[in-house]
């Protein structure tokens, strides 16, 4: 390895052989100690290259450092150069980031199937309640409806009815005719068709149409004691009071 060339330095030629004693005995002719480092930096790390481990690159060059002796003068001392920084390159996303990232879209994912699914239940559930309550309602209006047509049906045959009572009252309702007239009342029965206003029942102002009053001593509250047309009514709903003559207590 070849040594740089030195400036030439009045303290070192009179370290020279053919120096003056004064000069040597003022200590102005101070040997310099070269000190010659191999050793190579790294410039990717900042770190020190050994050679055992790594092979030495061609193109580096050798560094010395010269450490000046006592009396070097000011402007030949060794100046320290900053090792070169490391690169500061993008670091690879480590596996356990990935693997978080994929975890957190995949519970996106399924919060939002969740939040899709609750939704189309909510809407399930509604429109099967509605469902139920148009089914009876329809079946309530439908039986309202059948009870409104049979009543009306009815109430176009008592008129008749009326004559079979008159008739049956004469004794006129026998034989074959009185059979019908049973068959007629038995079939209407079936529909619910009941009558009432009977002599002797208790007047009531909600099924009785009282067309004559008197007073009797043989009765204690407002009876019936005569029926000019009995009343009818289909189940629970009245079709038509009974015309009475009412007695009041004296």
């Amino acid at each position: 390895m070849t040594e740089k060339p030195r400036a030439a330095d009045p303290a070192a030629a009179g370290s020279a052989p053919g120096g003056t004693d004064r000069d040597q005995a003022d200590g102005k002719g101070a040997e310099r100690i070269v000190i010659r480092d191999k050793r190579r930096i790294d410039a990717t790390g900042g770190k020190l290259k050994h050679e055992k481990s790594e092979p030495a690159e061609p193109a580096a060059e050798e560094q010395s450092t010269e450490v000046p002796g006592p009396s070097a003068p000011a402007e030949q001392q060794p100046v320290d150069t900053p090792a070169p920084a490391a690169d500061a390159g993008t670091e690879a996303k480590p596996a356990e980031e990935e693997s978080t990232t994929a975890t957190g879209g995949l519970g996106a994912e399924l919060e939002s199937l969740r939040v899709d699914l609750e939704e189309r239940t909510r809407d399930l559930q509604r429109v099967s309640a509605e469902y139920a309550n148009y089914r009876k309602r329809v079946d309530r209006d439908r039986g309202v409806a059948a009870e409104q047509t049979t009543g009306l049906v009815i109430s176009s045959l008592l008129p008749v009815l009326d004559d079979l009572d008159r008739a049956r009252e004469h004794g006129d309702l026998v034989g074959p005719f009185g059979s019908v007239a049973e068959q007629l009342v038995t079939a209407l029965g079936k529909f619910g068709l009941t009558a009432f206003g009977e002599k002797g029942d208790p007047f009531d102002p909600t099924r009785h149409d009282a067309v004559a009053h008197l007073t009797s001593a043989e009765v204690t509250e407002p009876t019936c004691i005569d029926v000019m047309r009995r009343g009818y009514q289909l189940g629970d709903r009245l079709l038509r009071p009974a015309l009475v003559a009412v007695a009041d207590p004296e």
